[in-house]
């Protein structure tokens, strides 16, 4: 039976709305340049979210949170705030994401000459450095008040992983990794022979394409995901929200940087994307543990946690 957050997290979240925790809040929607309703959504969603993540936190351990959902639902924003508020309680987060394991665009270059042109473009499953991800994870779970670990970081403006001399360093123990990213969790689809769009009907007509992402699913990604312990979705209504707040993403980087994809050139490349994620808004809220339900709005609309 789904269920909400318990009392206490609620009682626990206006309690401390009026304690100091309330200027790191208001100085983290200024910083991220959030709309003031932005404050509401915090108080209601944001807040108890991270309470609660607190609460499943073994102390002595460590805890991998995942958190999925598509493109533009809010995952880095959301990733951020927990970073904030956890870090006030006295606990060491640590963020990663799967975009920053992609594979090298020379890596990606032979995947496309090996098995299919359209595993040059960064994103499928297929596409990222899946034991670099297990590896990480791992050293961040093991590690000591002694250890150093390098965070891999792509740059996606010029399409490669970022030099390792410019990963940041995590320095000793971690309480809460939080691992984020647009597939995570993806399970294998029972089908993926029928062309959904018009990149598979023209591009990969024969289903190289998309039964290779979905090999990869079954085989080496699970073997990555299995290392999340809590899952959180963030559930877009539908696709076409995810392509207009992609738009949107795209529209402010143009503004920010000058640099971004035409309307027509994001469309085709949010395809690449579309069969993975239609298969999880169909499977994830079945057994994610936590799903926030995202209004067309943009906004959060309601939580439902997956009892212990």
């Amino acid at each position: 039976m789904l269920k909400t957050w318990p009392e206490s997290i609620v009682e626990r979240s206006r309690y401390l709305v009026g304690t100091n925790l309330r200027s790191s809040i208001v100085d983290f929607i200024s910083q991220h340049q959030l709309p003031a309703e932005f404050h509401s959504e915090v108080l209601q969603y944001y807040l108890p979210l991270a309470l609660w993540l607190q609460e499943c936190h073994a102390p002595g351990k460590t805890l991998v949170v995942g958190i999925s959902g598509g493109q533009g639902t809010g995952k880095s924003t959301l990733t951020d705030f927990i970073r904030c508020v956890l870090s006030e309680f006295g606990l060491d987060c640590c963020a990663l994401s799967l975009d920053d394991i992609y594979l090298t665009r020379a890596e990606r270059r032979q995947l496309a000459q090996d098995v299919h042109p359209l595993l040059q473009t960064r994103g499928v499953p297929g596409t990222h450095d899946v034991q670099m991800g297990i590896d990480i994870l791992e050293a961040l779970c093991h590690a000591s008040s002694q250890t150093t670990i390098a965070l891999p970081r792509f740059d996606k403006t010029v399409d490669e992983r970022a030099p390792h001399d410019r990963w940041p360093i995590h320095n000793g123990k971690v309480d809460i990794v939080l691992f984020e990213g647009w597939c995570l969790g993806a399970r294998p689809m029972v089908r993926a022979n029928y062309p959904l769009n018009l990149l598979e009907k023209t591009e990969d007509q024969a289903g190289i394409w998309r039964n290779y992402v979905n090999q990869q699913l079954k085989d080496h990604y699970q073997q990555l995901f299995d290392k999340v312990e809590v899952m959180v979705l963030l559930k877009a209504p539908d696709m076409s929200s995810i392509l207009e707040w992609r738009k949107l993403q795209e529209q402010k980087l143009r503004k920010r940087t000058g640099m971004g994809m035409r309307e027509e050139e994001l469309e085709r490349f949010v395809q690449h994307y579309e069969r993975v994620t239609r298969n999880i808004l169909m499977d994830m809220p079945n057994w994610a543990n936590c799903v926030l339900q995202l209004g067309r709005d943009h906004r959060i609309k309601k939580v439902r946690l997956r009892p212990e």
